[in-house]
């Protein structure tokens, strides 16, 4: 294994939200604490690795030793999938809900698949990744606005058919 870690910039060191579970605030560490939490990461990379060195070197198995070493080790491995599958798997992880460093991943992914396969990826990013569905309510809602009626959705029914509308972001 090679001793390679992801280590957040500590413009993404961010706090746990306040309002979603598996989500970071919008409000970054300042600088100060963001640089003493990513040496705090770098320390534990550090030791880790030195540990999963030091089990290789008593003669333990790579498979046992590994164990305990840190998600944030980078990781090579090949992959096969055919484009159905594929765009699947990046509509969900380029969403805004998603974290960041999968959004990041992903991205990197869409760029890689353009360079083999723009029109399809042209057709993915028009028809999956910016489009959005709608409820039977919301479709009913939309025929009303379309005929010049009011909107028979209110609050957060209401908001979440205006979040499609204005933005393409699916809720």
């Amino acid at each position: 294994m090679k001793d390679e870690f992801y280590v957040p910039e500590t413009k993404d060191i961010e706090p746990q939200s306040k309002d979603n579970k598996q989500g970071r605030s919008d409000q970054p560490f300042d600088e100060a604490k963001a640089k003493e939490i990513q040496a705090a990461l770098q320390k534990g990379q550090k030791d880790s690795y030195d540990s999963y060195s030091e089990l290789l070197d008593t003669g333990l198995a790579r498979e046992v030793a590994r164990i305990n070493l840190p998600l944030s080790l980078y990781t090579e491995f090949y992959w096969q999938m055919d484009l159905n599958n594929l765009f699947r798997f990046l509509k969900l992880r380029l969403d805004g809900h998603a974290q960041y460093e999968i959004r990041q991943y992903a991205q990197v992914m869409l760029e890689l698949v353009r360079k083999v396969c723009p029109m399809a990826v042209a057709s993915f990013e028009n028809d999956m990744n910016r489009a959005v569905s709608f409820t039977g309510e919301e479709m009913d809602a939309l025929r009303a606005v379309l005929k010049g009626q009011p909107n028979p959705l209110d609050g957060k029914k209401l908001e979440r058919f205006n979040a499609k509308i204005e933005s393409g972001v699916q809720l």
